[in-house]
């Protein structure tokens, strides 16, 4: 890569780009569209329950944290796809990886979910 000067088209089109990306995880990716669907359902209780700052900020951060780590294994399984689709053990492998990431981003934010959400709902009840 050469060293080339900044360039706020270049980077006005960097924005497209990933705008784009964000469009194809939405449209094609099945597992973004449940992470859509629980942010919205947390994002509605996160309002009816007023809950603090810091709690929108926790929450903000896991999901930004599981849907990011859903793009890159959504990448991860493109790549790997693209350059085979014959089964092989290593292919499997660094897939399988990447899901788990996704899997552990998940888990992360279901935590921060229920610490900040079950004594809220325990005390309406």
């Amino acid at each position: 890569m050469k060293n080339e000067p900044f360039s706020i088209t270049k980077r006005l089109k960097s924005f497209g780009y990933a705008f784009n990306g964000l469009k194809i995880l939405i449209k094609e990716e099945h597992n973004a569209r449940i992470h859509a669907v629980a942010t919205i359902f947390v994002v509605v209780l996160g309002a009816w329950l007023d809950i603090s700052t810091s709690e929108w900020i926790a929450l903000i951060f896991a999901i930004g944290f599981v849907f990011a780590m859903e793009t890159v294994n959504s990448a991860i399984e493109n790549l790997a796809d693209f350059i085979t689709k014959e089964k092989q053990d290593a292919i499997k492998k660094v897939k399988d990886l990447a899901a788990s990431a996704v899997l552990i981003s998940a888990i992360c934010a279901l935590i921060v979910g229920l610490v900040i959400f079950i004594p809220k709902i325990l005390k309406l009840c």
